[in-house]
């Protein structure tokens, strides 16, 4: 079973790495505004509180989000591993993160955290704003946003290098360029060889 977390900024490709790597390892890549539509679409409790937040533009609170993920995580297509991308966002829901997995008789196997210069992201995210007519994503509230994840992430990147999960992929240069870096990491871990071979 090969578990993994996805961090990295706005911007830093993560989902299309997510798509990549769970491919490659035939796992689920969970990510939590995918768990928030589902919910939302088949109507749970759960989705109905979900949307009254994104409604009003506002983050959905951690006693919403952490029983739709361990409802996710507990998922039959999740039995042999899966990636999480968006979440944990915050040292808070680490520490239910870890409380969940051990729940479940989950073992995290990777954190892996795609870096990013964060000129580069300002300039990759005003172009995908500008391919997408996006006009509320100005350069001052993407550097706003990078601010939040630096405050809420590092702390829970230090969290997870000192367990000696964490590994620190250079997310500059092609797709390609880092999916093979990301790549040489996970054909490192001895968990994804054996999936593979």
């Amino acid at each position: 079973m090969t578990t993994i977390i996805l961090l990295g900024p706005p911007g830093a490709g993560k989902g299309t790495q997510a798509k990549r790597i769970a491919e490659r390892l035939g796992i689920p890549a969970i990510s939590t505004g995918a768990i928030f539509r589902t919910n939302m679409s088949e109507g749970t409790e759960l989705g109905k509180q979900a949307a009254l937040y994104i409604d009003r533009g506002e983050f959905v609170p951690d006693s919403v989000t952490n029983p739709m993920v361990k409802a996710r995580l507990a998922a039959p297509d999740a039995q042999k591993g899966f990636l999480l991308d968006g979440y944990p966002r915050t040292l808070d829901q680490a520490h239910v993160l870890r409380d969940m997995l051990a729940d479940l008789g989950i073992t995290l196997n990777l954190v892996l955290e795609i870096e990013v210069d964060e000129d580069e992201v300002v300039t990759r995210m005003l172009k995908r704003a500008e391919e997408q007519h996006r006009t509320d994503d100005t350069e001052p509230v993407m550097r706003h946003r990078l601010e939040v994840y630096r405050e809420q992430t590092m702390p829970m990147a230090t969290y997870y290098a000192d367990q000696d999960l964490l590994e620190v992929v250079d997310g500059s240069g092609t797709i390609d360029e880092v999916s093979e870096r990301i790549f040489a990491v996970l054909d490192a871990l001895p968990t994804c060889e054996r999936k593979q071979g």
